[in-house]
């Protein structure tokens, strides 16, 4: 059958429209099926993004237990106190402003200039959006770094001081430092993240932020009585329970997976290698730490060999999503000997007091971890290429001004509030007091009733 030019015949316009409707139909099914695993991928790494950040505020128990069974039973109470007293204090700080000098707004690569309040995430149609499960996850990063410092000012310190000092961490210090090198995650990349600094989980932003803050406190609140001698060497003033110091560093490690792994934000097949990179890190922290001590002091002594664990967790936070396997072992083991050398460092030749060890383990091992990652990182595993790849050192280079920037930070800033504190209220307790213990003067109560000298009267 013929058709006149310009025309169709209604068989062929029946087929045309057919075409059409059937083209159109499956759109809509590809766009649904589109929609559906948009969906399913949301809400995968909302759930993912929350066990991480779960994860991550249970460290604050494994923290709690670690400083508990390394210092003296007279102080257990104030230790759990200061630990509880920076979740509480670092999520609320975090709510009213640290998320929006963290995340807001970008002003010169330095803080954010919004968001504060959570005033640009709590619309109630954004409730069941990512946004707030990734302020859950910041905000216990928040209390991490402030928690860092409780060790290192353990057993001397007026708790009314310690809640300014946890304040100035998680509403100050921390999120514009943060802003540096994570604003990027919002898209309101900081000045140190554009000039290309990696640091996926916080060895120097979480990390070494806090031991650097430490390290200014340490010193500024003076040894505890009776840790040196006239002539300056350092007296052994041993923890109440190595059992609890271990149990808590198993709980860290544990958390630490939801503080690496977790910081994806995304259910995705890397959380499975971060982890592993994780955990071998930890063990090779472990086993050198372990060596260095047997060999330096005669003896494989404990509580050096769980700071060896947690390390060898630190220093591979900021490499876990870039180093190769053999390179997490390799950070691992550097710090898991690091630690021990620098705690006897501080101890017996800076004369400074650290009943924990958090100095060296968080900050000095926080700064080695992010240096490896100019070194080490592998470009078979990750986004960026270390030296031992390319023979260029800009990406250490980079590394090194992070570190020297936070540090400079984190120590100046902190050394500031300290000092500014002491003056306000005072930073240390009496003498009586610290003899005493501050579960009875600060507190009014005993952790373990019946094991002490003095009563509550």
């Amino acid at each position: 059958m013929s058709v006149c030019k310009g025309t169709l015949s209604r068989n062929g316009l029946i087929a045309v429209m057919t075409v059409l409707a059937l083209g159109a139909s499956a759109s809509l099914v590809h766009a649904e099926e589109e929609a559906v695993v948009y969906l399913t991928q949301t809400n995968a790494n909302i759930v993912w993004t929350l066990l991480g950040a779960i994860l991550v505020m249970f460290m604050q128990a494994g923290f709690a237990m670690v400083e508990c069974g390394l210092t003296r039973s007279k102080n257990a109470s104030n230790i759990l106190m200061k630990n509880m007293l920076d979740f509480a204090v670092g999520s609320m700080l975090f709510v009213m402003f640290g998320y929006g000098l963290m995340f807001g707004a970008d002003f010169s690569g330095i803080f954010g200039t919004d968001g504060f309040f959570l005033s640009s995430i709590l619309a109630p149609s954004a409730t069941r959006d990512f946004d707030i499960t990734f302020w859950f996850f910041q905000s216990v990063f928040a209390a991490t770094a402030a928690t860092i410092v409780s060790g290192s000012v353990a057993e001397r310190t007026k708790f009314h001081a310690y809640i300014l000092i946890s304040i100035v961490i998680t509403g100050f210090i921390y999120p514009i430092a943060g802003h540096w090198a994570w604003g990027g995650l919002t898209g309101n990349a900081g000045w140190l993240e554009s000039l290309g600094f990696i640091d996926f989980a916080g060895s120097t932003v979480v990390h070494s932020l806090g031991g650097w803050v430490a390290l200014a406190g340490a010193m500024a609140v003076g040894p505890r009585i009776g840790k040196y001698m006239p002539d300056k060497k350092p007296r052994a003033i041993l923890g109440h329970s190595m059992p609890m110091a271990g149990l808590g560093v198993f709980i860290l490690w544990f958390g630490w997976f939801g503080f690496n792994a977790g910081s994806t934000t995304m259910a995705d097949g890397s959380i499975g290698y971060i982890a592993l990179n994780t955990s071998l890190a930890g063990c090779a922290g472990m086993i050198t730490a372990m060596i260095t001590v047997w060999v330096r002091f005669g003896k494989p002594e404990a509580s050096m060999t769980m700071n060896g664990v947690l390390a060898g967790l630190v220093g591979v936070t900021a490499g876990c999503s870039e180093l190769s396997p053999l390179g997490a072992i390799l950070v691992g083991a550097i710090c898991g000997v690091a630690v021990v050398l620098v705690i006897h460092f501080i101890d017996s030749v800076l004369c400074i007091d650290d009943p924990v060890g958090a100095i060296s383990v968080h900050g000095v091992c926080g700064a080695l971890g992010t240096l490896s990652v100019g070194l080490f990182a592998s470009p078979d595993f990750g986004s960026a290429s270390g030296f031992i790849y390319t023979g260029d050192l800009s990406l250490f280079g980079v590394q090194l001004l992070g570190v020297v920037v936070f540090f400079a930070w984190a120590f100046g800033v902190g050394t500031v509030c300290f000092k500014l504190i002491d003056k306000l209220v005072g930073l240390r307790v009496s003498r009586v007091e610290e003899i005493k213990g501050l579960d009875i003067t600060e507190h009014g109560s005993e952790a373990y009733n019946g094991f002490q000298i003095f009563s509550v009267e």
